[in-house]
């Protein structure tokens, strides 16, 4: 606090006193003021920051998944009948399957050698006329060969007198080595019978192909009485698809549908 001892120093000490308060004053007032107008200001800053959100309204109906209704119906008025009246397919065992195929094909086979019978007949009867017309207009004939028992001899020298020939040993059983009608193997029989028509195959199979390259023609359309071959088996073409041979042992001379790949060889 300044000293004053005169009237000019009292007032200059009056006005120090009244800056001095003044000063006080004001700074007081700027005291309260400031954590009010912080406080304003704080209210301010949250006004401004606060935010809010809204999401719009879903109208999307809710399916109920886990729940399914199934209707089932049935007329009353309906005759039931019990296990014994279900219509239930028929099955059939391989056993049974393979029965029947075995069946058929025996079916088919036996057909098959009816129709080589009556076309061997045929063919037989046509040759037994040809034979007897032939005698008939000459005392002579160069094809009377002797006959084999109840077999008659050969009168026509190409395929059907071939066939309706070899017709006539059908029933004579396979043995093997022989050549024969008390007994034929596949290349005694071929060799016997073309005998009979000045035709000297070899013995064996191979063979018989040989002298058939040798000193016949071999086709790709057979014509009955061509000489059959494949490894290790021949035999004589009767026409239709049909084949007369000594097949194997337990079996016997016979016509039978053709049943493999041949060669084919015309040789008469």
């Amino acid at each position: 606090m300044p000293v004053c001892y005169n009237h000019a120093s009292m007032m200059i000490c009056k006005k120090i006193i009244s800056t001095i308060t003044a000063a006080a004053a004001a700074v007081a007032l700027f005291t309260v003021s400031v954590p009010v107008a912080l406080a304003g200001s704080d209210n301010a800053s949250r006004k401004a920051i606060t935010s809010s959100r809204s999401f719009p309204k879903m109208n999307t109906a809710r399916k109920d998944l886990l729940k399914e209704t199934v209707s089932v119906s049935s007329d009353d008025s309906e005759s039931w009948g019990g296990v014994e009246s279900l219509n239930v397919p028929e099955t059939k065992s391989t056993a049974e399957k393979k029965a029947e195929e075995e069946a058929k094909k025996a079916e088919e086979e036996r057909k098959a050698a009816e129709k080589a019978a009556a076309e061997a007949a045929r063919l037989q009867a046509a040759e037994v006329s040809r034979s007897r017309a032939s005698a008939a207009t000459s005392s002579t004939s160069s094809s009377s060969v002797s006959n084999d028992g109840a077999v008659n001899a050969p009168v026509s020298a190409n395929g059907a007198g071939v066939v309706a020939y070899a017709s006539q040993f059908q029933g004579v059983p396979y043995v093997y080595g022989g050549t024969t009608p008390s007994g034929f193997d596949c290349s005694g029989f071929t060799q016997y019978v073309y005998s009979k028509f000045g035709i000297s195959l070899p013995r064996i199979d191979y063979q018989q192909r040989a002298w058939a390259q040798a000193h016949g023609t071999k086709v790709s359309d057979p014509q009955p009485g061509d000489l059959m071959w494949r490894s290790g088996h021949v035999g004589i073409y009767v026409g239709n698809g049909l084949m007369i041979h000594a097949p194997r042992p337990g079996k016997s001379v016979s016509i039978v549908p053709v049943y493999a790949s041949f060669e084919y060889y015309r040789i008469i």
